[in-house]
């Protein structure tokens, strides 16, 4: 099984960006533990971090027939990109949304969510812990 990690814009800043709400640790621990995770399943993992809408969409699609499900954290693009939605949409692959934090515990906007509308699960607030639990979704939905 394959799977693309997809993380959007300020996540590269992880470690230093409000550490009071993502904590201490970096975009490359997230990886490091991820690629652990899917190590011990027999996952092959790939990860992709943009700050930019049209990327993220070209990687979307890129992922067509390559890989076997997408594990996407928008970031603030989870409020309104319409486009990243259509994206995922348009390709069929399977996909879960993992935000570390809770963003309905956090601003009004922070709670709608396009792309959720193109995913089979959700998972919030559950900080690094969520990609895993991501991971483990698509195992099941892809078997």
């Amino acid at each position: 099984m394959k799977i693309l990690v997809i993380n959007g814009p300020n996540l590269n800043l992880l470690g230093v960006r409000e550490p009071e709400i993502y904590g201490n640790r970096t975009l490359k621990d997230l990886e490091n533990l991820i690629t652990a995770h899917a190590d011990k399943k027999g996952v092959s993992v790939s990860f992709f971090q943009t700050n930019h809408e049209g990327k993220m969409v070209d990687a979307i699609q890129s992922a067509m027939n390559v890989y076997d499900g997408i594990i996407i954290n928008p970031a603030a693009y989870t409020h309104t990109s319409v486009a990243i939605l259509d994206a995922v949409k348009s390709t069929g692959i399977k996909c879960v949304e993992v935000h570390i934090s809770d963003p309905d515990t956090r601003e009004e906007f922070r709670k709608i969510s396009y792309i959720r509308l193109a995913c089979i699960a959700t998972i919030k607030g559950k900080g690094f812990d969520g990609y895993l639990e991501a991971m483990d979704i698509l195992m099941d939905a892809c078997k």
